[in-house]
């Protein structure tokens, strides 16, 4: 299943480096954000839970940029 969520994130550097972190989460089968756009794309793999997967990329992204937020 694949996803673009909304996002804000403060500069493109800070969007890559949280990029290359969250796709390394468990249940991440591709991600890509655009700092231009401000969106995310995610595939999940078959099965995982998609709260769960994102409640964990976004507890990733914290740590690399404390501003960055998934929005509704």
């Amino acid at each position: 299943m694949k996803k673009t969520y909304k996002i804000e994130v403060d500069c493109a550097n800070c969007a890559n480096l949280v990029e290359d972190a969250a796709k390394k989460v468990e249940g991440v089968k591709e991600l890509t954000i655009s700092f231009m756009t401000q969106k995310m794309k995610v595939s999940f793999e078959e099965g995982a839970d998609e709260e769960t997967v994102m409640a964990n990329v976004l507890k990733v992204a914290k740590k690399i940029e404390s501003d960055f937020e998934i929005l509704k």
